[in-house]
């Protein structure tokens, strides 16, 4: 008896004709069919045994892929939890996106962040345009190393208004031992990692930064 007989008449798939509740069948559902079939066999004219030793075949392969299948599922959930650990060994490094643009736009005021790693005695934060020419310099308050906000409103230091476009972030500045150090935008301690959706977001500044957008990671 076919197959697909044998299932209807059992009522193994009890479901409208052409349907599948599971989608596809599994090797539990193989199981049963070749059971069913063996069970309903004409005893005149047993199945041929190549046609058994083939079905049990089939069947051995599906359950192999099936644990195939589910083994490297298994390994890649543990390779994401090894790679989201290591992740959050990174934290008190310093992070860096490699860019430290801004993107600015007529009538608006951008505010960025820099990182200062020493103490700060005095200086001035610099904002060029792509040629590399001062268009802003906004004067440092002493202050202790860390993370600080800045904003700029768009005015240049001749008193016009700058162009719509990209500028770049830089800051001059000494410490009070009288050393004179540059820093810039796009370069933050990392203070904290989040998982989120799967990913790795690291806490840089005020700002939360997707693990894959940052360029290099350093002491």
């Amino acid at each position: 008896m076919p197959v697909s007989e044998i299932a209807t008449s059992t009522n193994l798939l009890d479901t409208p004709a052409g349907t599948n509740p599971n989608g596809i069948l599994g090797k539990d559902d193989f199981l049963k069919l070749l059971l069913v079939e063996l069970q309903y066999q004409d005893p005149t004219e047993p199945m041929n045994s190549e046609k058994i030793l083939s079905q049990t075949s089939q069947l051995a392969t599906l359950e192999s892929a099936e644990n195939t299948n589910k083994s490297l599922a298994g390994l890649s959930a543990s390779l994401q939890a090894s790679s989201q650990f290591s992740t959050v060994s990174a934290i008190g490094k310093i992070a860096d996106t490699g860019s430290n643009g801004i993107v600015f736009e007529q009538g608006q005021s951008p505010s960025f962040e820099i990182y200062f790693p020493e103490a700060i005695a005095s200086g001035n934060v610099e904002v060029k345009d792509s040629n590399g020419n001062t268009v802003k310099s906004i004067p440092i308050a002493p202050n202790e190393k860390g993370v600080y906000s800045f904003d700029w409103n768009g005015i240049s230091d001749n008193g016009d208004a700058a162009d719509s476009g990209v500028y770049y972030i830089e800051a001059s500045y000494a410490n009070p031992e009288g050393t004179t150090l540059k820093t810039r935008a796009g370069a933050y301690p990392i203070e904290s990692v989040r998982f989120e959706d799967g990913k790795s977001l690291l806490k840089l500044g005020s700002s939360y930064v997707p693990f894959d957008s940052i360029q290099e990671i350093y002491q």
